[in-house]
C-alpha cells in the first residue's frame, strides 16, 4: 500500500494569512482553522497536512534572521516525517527568506516551497488558493520515490523558481516574482511541467545539515551619478562592518574618481569584503571588461557575477556567520554553493 503523502505547512504570516473583516473592511490575521474554512480543498487533496503557525504572525517587512533560523530549525526537527514543506510568507521579503534557507539547508533532498498571495485569501479574486494548492502538490511530487524538486523554491501564479535566483518584481499584479538570470524549474497549467535539467539534485547518500549562524554586519552601497565621497565613506566606515554589496552600473562599472578607488582600496585592506553586483535585473558582472571597472578589480572588489541582491546579502550573512577566516569566506563567495549564481 502506497504511503500517504505528508506536507508541513509553516504559517509565518503575510497577505496570504489575512482576511477582510466584514464589519470594518480592515484586514486581519487568520489562524489555520479559519484557513481550512476558506479552503475546503485542502481536505480533499489526499495529503496529510499539518500546520505550524508563527504566533503572532509576522508581516514580511518584519522578517529578519531569527525568523530564518526558526524556519530552518523547524524543518530540521520535522525532516523525517514529511515529504516536503510549504512556507506561507509575505511577498515583500520572500526572496530574502528563500535565499537564506537555501544556504542554511545544506544537502537538502526534499522540497521547501515558499508561496504567498497578492490578495488576502478571504477576497473573491484572491490568488492565495491557487498558489497554496499548487505549492503543496509540488512539495509532494515524487518520481521513483525521490522528490522531483529537492530545492528551496518560490512558487507564484503559475511558475516555480529557484528561491535564491528570485526577486519580487511587481507590487500589483499576480505574477509578483521573476528569476531573471535562471530558467524556471516548473510551469503549472492543466499539468505541472517540470524542467528537470535545471533542477539541482543532491549527491546520493548525503544527509541534511542545518547551519544557522548569521552575521548581520553587512551593508548595501548603491551607486548613482553624483554620489559623494562623504556618502561612500560613511557606509564603508560603519562600526563592525564586514562586507558590502556594491550595486554598480551596467556590467559592473563605477566612477573612476581617485577618491572612490582610494576609499574602496582602504576598506578592502581593512578586511572588508566588497562584492560587485549589477543594478540591472538581467545580466552579469564582468569585471575588467570596461576601463570603468578596472579600478574595482585593482581595489580588491570581488565579482558577484549574476547573483541577485537578495542572494548576495543572505550568502554574505551566512558565510560570515559560519567561517572565521577571510580566505574561507572569499573562496565560497566566489563559487556557486547551491545554484545561486553562474560563474564565468
Amino acid at each position: 500500500m502506497e504511503k500517504e503523502s505528508a506536507v508541513l505547512l509553516l504559517f509565518t504570516g503575510g497577505t496570504i494569512s489575512m482576511s477582510e473583516d466584514p464589519t470594518t473592511g480592515a484586514l486581519r490575521p487568520i489562524d489555520f482553522d479559519r484557513l481550512l474554512d476558506y479552503m475546503p480543498e485542502l481536505k480533499q487533496t489526499g495529503i496529510r497536512i499539518k500546520s505550524i503557525p508563527f504566533l503572532p504572525l509576522i508581516d514580511s517587512s518584519d522578517v529578519h534572521p531569527p525568523v530564518w533560523e526558526r524556519l530552518a530549525k523547524i524543518i530540521e526537527e520535522n525532516y523525517e516525517d514529511y515529504d516536503g514543506f510549504v512556507v506561507l510568507h509575505g511577498t515583500d521579503t520572500m526572496a530574502y527568506s528563500a535565499s537564506a534557507l537555501s544556504f542554511m539547508l545544506e544537502n537538502l533532498s526534499k522540497p521547501v516551497i515558499f508561496t504567498g498571495a497578492q490578495l488576502p485569501i478571504g477576497m473573491m479574486r484572491s490568488d492565495a488558493k491557487e498558489n497554496m494548492l499548487t505549492a503543496i502538490e509540488i512539495a509532494t511530487a515524487k518520481e521513483s520515490g525521490q522528490a522531483i524538486v529537492p530545492e528551496v523554491c518560490i512558487f507564484f501564479e503559475d511558475t516555480l523558481f529557484r528561491g535564491n535566483r528570485t526577486t519580487k518584481k511587481n507590487a500589483e499584479h499576480f505574477n509578483a516574482f521573476n528569476s531573471y538570470n535562471y530558467p524556471p524549474l516548473a510551469k503549472a497549467g492543466v499539468h505541472i511541467k517540470y524542467f528537470r535539467s535545471y533542477i539541482h539534485y543532491p549527491h546520493a547518500g548525503t544527509k541534511l545539515r542545518v547551519r544557522t549562524k548569521i552575521d548581520q554586519n553587512i551593508a548595501i552601497l548603491k551607486l548613482f551619478p553624483g554620489i559623494t565621497e562623504h556618502t561612500v565613506n560613511a557606509i564603508l566606515n560603519i562600526p563592525n562592518l564586514k562586507a558590502v554589496v556594491l550595486e554598480s552600473f551596467g556590467a559592473g562599472n563605477a566612477p573612476r574618481c581617485t577618491w572612490f578607488y582610494d576609499s574602496l582600496k582602504e576598506a578592502t585592506l581593512r578586511g572588508i569584503l566588497i562584492v560587485n553586483k549589477t543594478q540591472c535585473s538581467t545580466g552579469t558582472v564582468e569585471m575588467g571588461r570596461y576601463e570603468t571597472s578596472l579600478n574595482l578589480v585593482n581595489a580588491g572588489v570581488m565579482s558577484g557575477f549574476d547573483s541577485t541582491t537578495e542572494a548576495l546579502v543572505t550568502k554574505l550573512m551566512y558565510l560570515l556567520g559560519e567561517y572565521t577566516l577571510l580566505d574561507d569566506v572569499k573562496h565560497r563567495l566566489s563559487s556557486s554553493m547551491c545554484g545561486e549564481m553562474t560563474v564565468i
